[in-house]
Parts: C-alpha cells; sequence; structure tokens
C-alpha cells in the first residue's frame, strides 16, 4: 500500500496502527520468523516471537540494510519484516538503488545475499506499506501553501518512482488532513480490536480453502474460478482501458478477493473489483 498526503495528515500515525490489525502468528509461522532474527542477532533472550513484527528504516537507509548483506551475509530489514510490515516512511527520499532492489523480492517472498563464499537466501514475504508527499514541499494542490513550481514540482518529485516499483502496489490511497472541526467533532470510530477480529474471520476464510496462506499469494488460476463473470468482465475491461499490466490484474483481483474475505461473501462479484480498481488510480499529478 502507498499512500500519498501532505506533512501531518496521519500516514504514519495509520502504517503505524496496521500490525495491531493482524492477527498472532501461528506457531510454524513464529519459529519461522524467530529463526530470522536470531541470525540477525536481534531476539531477545531466546523467546520466539508471537506477533508480526514491524519495521521502519530509516530513508537513508542503504541496499544491504534493506535486503541484506555485509561481510557475514546477514538479513536485512524485508526479511526481518517477514510475515510483518515494512513500513518505508518518505518513499521517494531513499536511494534509487535501494527501492529497485524491492522489485523482486516484493514478487518473490525471498531474497539471496550473494557474496564471494556464500550465498543465503532469507524469506521476505512482508507487506510493503509506504508513504509520501505529494511533491517535495508537501503541499501539491493547495494554492496558499504549494510552492512556485508546481504542478512541476510533484511530476519531478513522482518520478523518483519507478513505474515497474509502482506497479507492485497494491492499494494508492490519498490521505488528506482532517479540518479542525471534524477532528474535534468526530464521533468514536471503530476500535482496533473490532477491526482486528475482522481481519482474522477474513484469515480464517483465505485458510480454509486451503490454496495458500493468504491472497496476496493467490495466483490467478486460483482467483479465477471464485469470481462471477461479471466481475471478470469488469476486470478485464477496465484493464484495456487503464492499460494494467497482467501483474496488475492479477494483483487487483487478489484486492477484490480480500474485500470478498471481508464482507464474509463467498464469490468475488462486480462491485469487489470496482473497489479494487478504484485503489489503482495513478498519483496525484503523475500522468499515465
Amino acid at each position: 500500500m502507498l499512500m500519498v498526503g501532505p506533512p501531518g495528515a496521519g500516514k504514519s500515525m495509520l502504517a503505524a496502527r496496521l500490525p495491531g490489525l493482524l492477527p498472532d502468528l501461528t506457531p510454524a509461522e513464529a519459529l519461522e520468523i524467530s529463526l530470522v532474527h536470531s541470525v540477525a542477532g536481534m531476539l531477545s533472550e531466546g523467546r520466539l516471537l508471537k506477533r508480526p513484527p514491524f519495521r521502519d528504516p530509516h530513508h537513508s537507509a542503504s541496499v544491504p540494510a534493506l535486503v541484506g548483506g555485509g561481510a557475514r551475509a546477514r538479513p536485512g530489514e524485508i526479511s526481518l519484516a517477514h510475515l510483518g510490515v515494512l513500513f518505508l516512511d518518505e518513499w521517494p527520499e531513499f536511494p534509487r538503488a535501494a527501492l529497485e532492489a524491492l522489485r523482486q523480492p516484493m514478487e518473490t517472498g525471498r531474497t539471496t545475499v550473494s557474496r564471494a563464499n556464500a550465498h543465503v537466501t532469507y524469506p521476505a514475504r512482508f507487506q510493503c506499506v509506504a508513504a509520501m508527499n505529494p511533491c517535495r514541499c508537501g503541499y501539491l494542490g493547495e494554492p496558499a501553501r504549494e510552492c512556485a513550481r508546481a504542478p512541476v514540482c510533484g511530476q519531478d518529485y513522482q518520478q523518483r518512482l519507478s513505474g515497474p516499483l509502482l506497479d507492485r502496489m497494491d492499494v494508492v490511497i490519498e490521505v488528506q488532513p482532517l479540518a479542525p472541526a471534524e477532528l474535534t467533532r468526530a464521533p468514536p470510530g471503530e476500535r482496533t480490536e473490532v477491526v482486528a477480529a475482522r481481519v482474522a474471520a477474513a484469515r480464517d476464510r483465505q485458510r480454509r480453502r486451503g490454496t495458500t496462506r493468504c491472497n496476496a499469494e493467490a495466483e490467478w488460476d486460483a482467483l479465477q474460478p471464485m469470481a462471477d463473470a461479471d466481475a471478470l468482465a469488469l476486470l478485464e475491461t477496465a484493464s484495456t482501458r487503464l492499460r494494467l499490466s497482467t501483474r496488475g490484474q492479477v494483483r487487483t483481483l487478489r484486492v477484490a478477493r480480500s474485500i470478498a474475505d471481508l464482507a464474509a461473501v463467498e464469490r468475488v462479484g462486480r462491485t469487489h473489483v470496482a473497489e479494487a480498481l478504484a485503489f489503482r488510480h495513478r498519483m496525484p499529478g503523475r500522468a499515465n
């Protein structure tokens, strides 16, 4: 997921809440991620991790820091975030080489650290959650606050992210700040445990199908039979008009399947695909 919005809109706060919505690790998952943390020397008192990890490296992180490396081929942040959340704040500020190094692990769920005397493969099945301002000044689209170079500044800033990298983001949303009146008068929202229970129920539905651990790992052959003909027709039409890649089509259907699971619906319908497509819109100020 990529969140785009001005400073102070709540992007970092939303990302920090995400791990609390995820269910506890299963015993097998806890052992798997604990082994990775043990290799990195980060397992406290030899205790197994029970909760999905949350990693938020600084945007100055190097390629070895993110994907793994060093003299002893230690795991990087993407492996330490295995089965959890990797939060990348100020996404365009990361070194270009580090960003591009994320592409293969985001697709395969693993990373290989190659050294002269060793080749080590670490798991890296993480949820990548990124946040960025729409431009360097952060206020693109606000006439009273945006800089004199708008909208060119926004286009230049967003072009630091390559098309293939953006194509791997399942959900792109704009996060707008709340007006003071909205913030002070807003009614109480759902508590974390309420939403977490809904997520846990959706995860249980995914596991009971027995095809994959979760929808993010499902391939087209497993997803297609679970969708209505109208849903697939809409996806086909939208993919042509929006020029979605094959990867984009599969990821859109994965998101639609997750939306249906959260709604406790057995088959993916047209409305689920439409909602998933709405999350793949172009970024503010960025041309198609």
